[in-house]
């Protein structure tokens, strides 16, 4: 159970966003806006809805995905043909409203509807219209179609991960997808802070290749100190000349039992503290082992000697001994063992949905709490769920319009 109450936030109440996004880019930037309080409309297909309803699906024939779930809490979704001009015309007059519109179309997709920024911005000059793409205008493959993989790819983050005498891999996290919605949220807010005092809107626009530079600005720092590119170093760090640090193998010898440590070179008592913990206080102040420079040379012994000790333990022991003794140090956790850690349900992090069709669902909440609790989750909706609730609220047609707009297969 969760301990501290769950926090309606209140941050950005008032602020409606009309969301035409799918999959994970937008979804995921808008969803952390509607954790912190807008009224995020996602318009949907009414044949379908977005995509990501159906991907990687893992329920029951006719349930939203698992995957859905995880992008689209705390959303409303309404229905609108965009084939239809009554569609259109509709998403034209909720951009009205709207203070912030927001899409991830293929490029050129959403100015061939008659959406384009400069139509929003006649209909409504303080709109923050904010476009979410895979590569940049005036990139020679800005036409080009991208995914989280692509970005990653073109966007150099294979190719600082994995070890240093194999191919280039992908990360496990989506930083693609994920790491570009995060730079588009907090962009979105910066405009929204400064529209208040100006009444100004403006257009944002983020490619997903040139988001991923954002993360990999340690590479770059590697590049400038030594005149080459920043290569693979697997587990350990890009410049790191402080050994030891890595990954060490633990009992019983599962695929993630492991333990990371990592001694700073900011403070040196780290590898006088993992001596003692490890047994072998005899090298303390062994000049082969005083300085990272010395250390460097002999890394692979230094890890074999860590190792022998990490075997005997399991990780979660590992990590209790070395934090205990002021030594950084994680034990390698996979998804099972967080979803299964009462820790993260009791403090928020971590909370359960009831979805109507799906039922129950655990999942990550937004991690941030505000003053002192997180913020409440509400599950991700059915397609066009809040129709009426929208179209009546924004738009104010009454329950006779809803209908006909369903006649003609409009919603």
């Amino acid at each position: 159970m969760l301990d501290a109450p769950r926090a309606a936030t209140g941050c950005l109440a008032g602020v409606r966003i009309l969301d035409l996004t799918q999959f994970e880019a937008g979804p995921s930037c808008t969803e952390a806006l509607a954790w912190l309080g807008a009224e995020v409309v996602k318009v949907e297909n009414p044949k379908g809805g977005d995509p990501g309803r159906t991907a990687f699906r893992g329920g029951e024939v006719g349930q939203d995905s698992w995957y859905f779930l995880l992008f689209n809490a705390n959303k409303k979704s309404i229905t609108l043909n965009l084939k239809s001009p009554r569609g259109i015309a509709l998403v034209t007059e909720l951009a009205r409203k709207a203070d912030v519109f927001i899409e991830n179309f293929a490029p050129g997709a959403i100015e061939r509807l008659g959406l384009g920024y400069d139509a929003i911005r006649k209909i409504n000059p303080g709109i923050i219209y904010a476009q979410v793409k895979g590569f940049g205008t005036g990139s020679p493959f800005e036409e080009n179609l991208a995914f989280d993989m692509i970005a990653q790819a073109c966007g150099g983050i294979m190719s600082v991960s994995g070890d240093a005498d194999r191919p280039p891999v992908k990360p496990g996290a989506t930083l693609g997808d994920t790491g570009t919605g995060m730079l588009m949220a907090i962009s979105i807010l910066g405009a929204l802070y400064r529209r208040k005092g100006t009444g100004q809107g403006e257009r944002l626009e983020v490619a997903m290749q040139d988001a991923m530079l954002q993360y990999i600005r340690v590479c770059f720092a590697t590049q400038a100190a030594t005149g080459r590119p920043a290569g693979r170093a697997g587990a350990k760090l890009y410049a790191s000349g402080n050994p030891p640090c890595g990954i060490y193998p633990c009992a019983p010898g599962g695929p993630n039992d492991y333990v990371y440590i990592y001694t700073s070179r900011a403070n040196p008592a780290h590898w006088k503290r993992l001596l003692h913990v490890i047994g072998r206080e005899d090298l303390v102040g062994d000049p082969r082992y005083e300085t990272g420079q010395a250390r460097t040379a002999h890394e692979a012994e230094i890890d074999e000697m860590i190792s022998a000790w990490t075997r005997q333990r399991d990780k979660h022991e590992a990590m209790r001994i070395l934090g205990a003794a002021g030594i950084p140090a994680g034990a390698v956790l996979d998804t099972a063992e967080l979803h299964g850690d009462p820790t993260f349900e009791k403090r928020g992090i971590m909370q359960t949905i009831e979805h109507p069709t799906c039922g129950p669902f655990k999942m990550p909440a937004w991690p941030v709490r505000h003053d002192g609790a997180p913020p409440k989750l509400r599950p991700a909706p059915t397609l066009g769920e809040h129709n009426d609730d929208v179209l009546g609220a924004w738009l104010g047609l009454g329950e006779d319009d809803v209908k006909e707009l369903r006649h003609e297969g409009v919603i």
